[in-house]
């Protein structure tokens, strides 16, 4: 039964079952009101039994995985931050309640927590979180789902059906989209500098990158951080007098030029502080960087054309675009409206704003990239770009394989890409392995200066983008199952009819091979031992196996006999076993 409470004297409210469908459910919350009102926050509240539970999933959960309690920070959702989805499920990771909205545009928070006195879930949504525009009418479809069947599928089957929502057909994904990049911010920061990059660019196409990512840095000469230069966006920038030759020479050497903006901002320092003067709707990071306040039409088309000039007179192949979750409105803004705007609801206008880049820029190139970073990974980011990377976690293998994986569940074939990866020249290569290792189910990017590194990073680099690259299809598109969430994902299988492969994360953690392939096995050590432990569940019989160290060398090539069962296979820290079943070799 569900409660509704908040805002009654306004509005008057329904909640229907609409249906039915193989077990998943779907009701409406509906609201009227015979005039226009601000609408106050509106909480939607049921209870669900604490029965063979273990673990909570949502887009944000990065570092906890646990179980809520029922006055835990509730997380938080919009068209430009997370999604309106949740997940509970037990230690075999079985779905025990999933539960989506269709709305994924306005701002919503939602909670399952556990109530002490009860041990029932307190499983809540409250609507209207943030300042609304008036209206009279108001619908959202939530789908429970209750099905007893793995976690990942039932999250797979929300993005599903978001996909078949009107206004949420994600983008279409070039295949440029899905190779290699390297990217510049963390080996170069704001010190952008043209013929550095460019001999970067030599070295990362030849390890296996196809595509350069020039970050912040290359707009203005100021390289104090933050924005308070931001907003101008110069045909002719400080640092590279004659981007349009910049770009030509990276596009000789065979690799992609993607640029970053920071689409929101502008700096006090800036043009265009005084040109939009009275258009902003917030302050960043102090009261240098304004944001823009994109329901002004004039706001968006500077935006916009900007973009554009940047594509037709450099040639560029993609965008990064960062802070577009910054577009908050500030509390004195709150019932701001009208006077030029021709939005009175701020997700409404990024909305324009967000699905106008993308139509306008398709019609120039209609391969362009356009990059966004988590958490405005949610479903309507899928239809504004076709590349979402991991948030910045600079050398934290761990985090790139949390964060990579919490986006491909709800991605369907968007692009998920690992934050970039760097590593100090001095570490273990071994170490090294790992950030490739923890990033295998995501497009790798990687951002060190290439030529500083030893020779030895630079053969692990290669050995395991080539990797990548051979079993792209398995890794990106085959069934992909993240096993124990609450454990950060300790072992992650990948398979389709011919191949198979393991990704062993967590130290003493067994992988279970519980599938019959025709082509290979792969078992990838991601931890520090010398060791995995492989439980076959039916004798496999007589397999040639081959192990290879973190640089891809063989240091064992014989044939084994697998019994059914648990087995101790040795492989070096940060290397891997190939298995294939010696009659399939003839």
């Amino acid at each position: 039964m569900i409660s509704v409470t908040g805002g009654e004297e306004k509005f008057q409210y329904t909640v229907e079952h609409l249906y039915s469908d193989q077990g998943v459910d779907y009701i409406r919350f509906s609201m009227h009101a015979n005039k226009a009102y601000y609408p106050d926050p509106v909480t939607l509240s049921w209870k669900h039994p604490a029965v063979d539970i273990h673990g909570y999933w949502d887009p944000t959960a990065n570092r906890d995985k646990g179980l809520r309690i029922d006055f835990s920070e509730p997380s938080a959702s919009k068209a430009t931050f997370s999604a309106p989805v949740f997940s509970l499920y037990n230690s075999a990771g079985a779905n025990r309640l999933t539960v989506a909205l269709s709305d994924a545009l306005r701002p919503m928070q939602f909670r399952a927590g556990i109530h002490e006195e009860t041990a029932q879930f307190e499983v809540w949504v409250k609507l209207f979180t943030e300042a609304s525009p008036q209206m009279t009418d108001y619908e959202v479809i939530m789908r429970v789902d209750t099905r007893n069947m793995f976690y990942a599928e039932s999250l797979r089957e929300v993005s599903r059906w978001w996909e078949g929502l009107p206004g949420y057909t994600p983008s279409r994904v070039p295949e440029a989209a899905c190779q290699p990049m390297y990217s510049t911010w963390y080996s170069f920061h704001q010190q952008v500098d043209p013929d550095e990059i460019e001999r970067q660019c030599l070295l990362a196409k030849e390890l296996g990158c196809d595509t350069v990512i020039v970050d912040d840095g290359w707009q203005t000469a100021n390289d104090e951080r933050g924005y308070a230069f931001c907003g101008d966006w110069q045909v002719s920038p400080e640092r590279i007098a004659d981007m349009k030759q910049f770009v030509d020479r990276v596009h000789q050497l065979g690799m992609r030029f993607m640029l970053w903006y920071s689409v929101p901002f502008v700096g006090v320092h800036s043009q265009a502080w005084k040109r939009f003067e009275g258009k902003y709707i917030n302050t960043y990071g102090g009261k240098d960087t304004a944001v823009l306040d994109p329901r002004f039409p004039e706001v968006r088309e500077y935006l916009i054309h900007t973009y554009e000039q940047a594509l037709n007179d450099w040639g560029i192949d993609g965008f990064k675009l960062d802070f577009v979750d910054s577009f908050l409105l500030s509390e004195d803004m709150r019932f701001s409206g009208g006077e030029g705007r021709d939005y009175d609801s701020v997700p409404e206008a990024v909305d324009r704003l967000l699905t106008d880049v993308m139509a306008r820029l398709r019609a120039i190139k209609p391969d362009v990239m356009i990059e966004f970073r988590q958490n405005y990974i949610g479903p309507l980011m899928r239809k504004y770009g076709n590349m979402f990377r991991v948030a910045d976690c600079p050398n934290h293998h761990n985090q790139n394989r949390i964060g990579s994986l919490d986006i491909r569940l709800l991605s369907g074939n968007t692009a998920v890409h690992s934050d970039m990866m760097m590593w100090n020249k001095g570490d273990l290569d071994e170490n090294v392995a790992l950030q490739f290792i923890h990033s295998l189910f995501s497009v790798p990017q990687i951002s060190v200066r290439l030529d500083e590194i030893p020779e030895t990073h630079q053969q692990v680099a290669a050995y395991w983008l080539a990797f990548w690259k051979e079993h792209r299809s398995l890794l990106l598109e085959g069934t992909l199952r993240p096993m124990s969430p609450e454990m950060m994902y300790p072992v992650v299988y990948a398979y389709h009819d011919n191949d198979w492969l393991a990704a062993v994360y967590g130290e003493n953690f067994v992988a279970s091979m519980d599938r019959t392939v025709s082509g290979s096995y792969w078992l990838v050590n991601g931890t520090s031992q010398d060791r995995l432990i492989v439980n076959w569940t039916e004798a496999a019989g007589d397999m040639r196996m081959i192990v290879r160290n973190c640089h891809g060398l063989t240091v064992k090539d014989e044939i084994v006999t697998l019994k059914q069962g648990a087995h101790v296979l040795e492989v070096p820290p940060s290397g891997l076993i190939e298995l294939t079943h010696v009659a399939a070799q003839g």
